[in-house]
């Protein structure tokens, strides 16, 4: 039970991170999906005795790489336009880079969407470790442990040819991250109707995945 408690705790560290992005980019069991990764890399801890693994995402980070956070709402079927992601060697900025490409043949919007918006994001999330005096997973990295930033296009239409951009996401501060946390690089879509000049969210259809590790 301290282990599971543990794996709840790093599991909502991801979720309290990426705040703003949670409900309209998630389904309903995303809680559970993540607590039973935290659960795959705390298994994999070999140097702590049973009850008090740690839960050292910085060893075990494939485990994190290509999470989908609707299930039910992959990105790659709906976003298929050329891309590609990097980060600096302090991993405190990175970039999304989305090259020229026509919206209505690569993108599967919801029907009555008109535009879209592209989203990078960067949460910083520590390895946790069993606490005896208190009794419970507590962060390696309580500083920076849940920092993030979320970075987003303009509104671009969808029936015209989007000449692409960089969408560049840094971490407040531009912190120094040591080796007990783990950089988790998102990237997402999210879909409008412009009516008006005023541009009015879709509850469906977005999707939100961690590309990226580091």
């Amino acid at each position: 039970m301290n282990e599971f408690g543990g794996c709840a705790i790093a599991g909502k560290a991801v979720r309290t991170a990426l705040s703003q992005l949670m409900g309209k980019f998630t389904d309903t069991q995303v809680t559970g999906r993540l607590t039973s990764i935290m659960k795959k890399i705390n298994l994999e801890d070999g140097t702590e005795a049973r009850g008090y693994r740690k839960v050292e995402i910085s060893t075990q980070r494939n485990y994190l790489t290509g999470f989908e956070f609707n299930k039910n709402q992959s990105i790659n079927g709906v976003f298929n336009a050329p891309y590609q992601v990097n980060h600096d060697p302090a991993r405190n900025t990175a970039d999304l880079i989305v090259e020229e490409f026509l919206p209505v043949e690569l993108i599967a919007a919801p029907a009555g969407a008109s535009h879209f918006r592209l989203l990078h994001a960067l949460a910083v999330i520590a390895d946790f470790s069993y606490n005896p005096v208190t009794g419970t997973y507590e962060p390696d990295d309580a500083v920076n442990n849940e920092l993030s930033v979320v970075s987003r296009s303009p509104f671009i239409p969808l029936n015209e040819s989007y000449s692409g951009d960089t969408i560049t996401a840094d971490l407040p501060g531009l912190p120094t991250l040591d080796n007990t946390v783990s950089v988790l690089q998102c990237i997402g879509i999210e879909f409008f109707q412009e009516v008006n000049g005023v541009y009015y969210p879709f509850a469906t259809g977005n999707c939100l995945k961690i590309e990226e590790v580091f």
